[in-house]
């Protein structure tokens, strides 16, 4: 065990610390140092006095746990927040969302409404997102900007849409923004197959060569829907997680979002290759797409990780509603009560995710040696009184509005509920501009 440091940047004294590994582990009255990036001490506060740090913050009735990673979302979509709610998903995308796309998506459409994600991301504890989305060097350079730690996941579809004209173009693109952003420390750039239903095998299979050769990860929506795994089988004669298997796109870089519709052979299939599942449970079921197997899919020893999808079809990115809707449905689902524990949803909207990024050696615990991302909670409001168990507070009474402080890599990104780099009271402007002009389409319905 090496000795604590003799100073630090910054040192945080805290009422608890969920560190999230080891699993399930609560610290009381521990004390957190932070220099540079990293963490560099984790101990009690009685040992902690002896470190000599340029900033000391008390933070009583506070719990610190790491930043919360949101592993799967359409940042710019937060600009269509409510636009066409209570609508089945096909019909959602194709008679509302898609026709508002086509008529005002733009550079500036998602860097205003990237913006607009990242300060609601952050007031909720997240500290890294996975984005998939037009225009995406603008979501990345926003994420930069605001020192927002991401996934930036660039489309490929067939067709033409605002940002390319077929896959050879997305491709294109999508491979010189990963060169752009390759030196980034908070900003990394992967393949984005849109859906098979939406980029056919020929070019699956040249995405699986790429990612192959880059040793780039993947992300891509995935049995979605029980309609959409029975059109390809009527279609193609197999299930898509099958046909992504033989053409090399399964494996442990694999990222397989929604996956409400398996069968015990698909959760045998993602088992054995190492595949990720990103479950996003209250897009799924405000969309009625379905519920993921969560318990049978971790009985299997799959990584399951959490995302919001869009605000547009959520209608939130608070992943810690997402912790308490995927433990709840998973009871449900299960018809037992401790199918989903409390610790366990942490991990899988920290350390799991870390996991399915490729990430889980920089973030997603707090432990020493680790990037200083880390969120503090205050547990003292009457909405998390009495408080016997923090973790389990966290989970099932924690609204996000709790979150009192967020770092990302060292840096303080919001300090008593105040974000440091954006300007609240001018992006609302831009929001309210938006949504007058969003309002107004010629031909969309609300």
């Amino acid at each position: 065990m090496t000795s604590p440091p003799n100073t630090a940047d910054t040192l945080i004294h805290a009422g608890w610390i969920v560190p999230v590994v080891p699993h399930g582990v609560v610290l009381e009255n521990h004390s957190i140092a932070l220099t540079g990036e990293r963490i560099t001490a984790l101990l009690p506060r009685a040992e902690a006095q002896a470190i000599e740090a340029q900033n000391v913050l008390e933070l009583p009735g506070h719990v610190l746990l790491p930043g919360l990673i949101n592993c799967h979302g359409h940042a710019a979509m937060s600009l269509l927040r409510g636009f066409a709610d209570d609508q089945p998903l096909m019909p959602w995308l194709e008679q509302h969302i898609w026709p508002a796309e086509r008529a005002h998506v733009s550079e500036e459409f998602v860097r205003d409404g990237t913006e607009l994600a990242i300060a609601e991301m952050l007031r909720a504890g997240t500290t890294t997102f996975s984005d998939m989305y037009f225009f995406p060097n603008a979501c990345a350079a926003t994420a930069q900007r605001l020192g927002m730690r991401c996934q930036i996941t660039f489309p490929i579809f067939d067709f033409p849409t605002a940002w390319g004209q077929d896959a050879d173009d997305y491709i294109r693109k999508g491979l010189a923004l990963r060169d752009d952003f390759k030196h980034s420390a908070l900003v990394t750039v992967v393949f984005g197959p849109h859906a098979p239903y939406t980029v056919c095998e020929a070019n699956l299979a040249r995405i699986a060569t790429l990612a192959a050769e880059l040793d780039a990860p993947v992300h891509i929506h995935l049995h979605e829907t029980a309609g959409e795994v029975l059109m390809a089988v009527e279609q193609c004669g197999e299930r898509p997680l099958d046909m992504l298997n033989r053409l090399g796109l399964l494996g442990p870089r694999t990222q397989c979002v929604h996956m409400t519709d398996l069968g015990d052979q698909d959760i045998a299939l993602l088992a054995a290759t190492g595949a990720h599942v990103v479950h996003c449970p209250q897009s799924n079921m405000k969309l009625a797409s379905g519920t993921c197997r969560v318990g049978a899919l971790r009985a299997q020893g799959v990584n399951v990780a959490l995302g919001t999808d869009s605000a547009a079809s959520n209608n939130d990115l608070n992943l810690f509603g997402e912790m308490q809707a995927a433990a709840l449905l998973a009871k449900l689902h299960a018809h037992d009560a401790s199918a989903l524990p409390a610790a366990d949803a942490l991990a899988m909207a920290t350390i799991n995710g870390a996991r399915a990024l490729g990430l889980e050696d920089r973030i997603g615990s707090l432990e020493v040696g680790k990037q200083a991302d880390l969120i503090a909670v205050d547990l003292r409001g009457p909405e998390t009184q009495p408080l016997y168990h923090p973790l389990s507070q966290l989970v099932y009474a924690c609204n996000g509005s709790q979150v009192s402080h967020s770092w990302i890599a060292g840096a303080a990104v919001m300090a008593d509920r105040e974000l440091t780099h954006i300007d609240l009271q001018a992006l609302a402007v831009r929001t309210n501009q938006w949504q007058q002009r969003i309002a107004h389409t010629p031909g969309v319905t609300l």
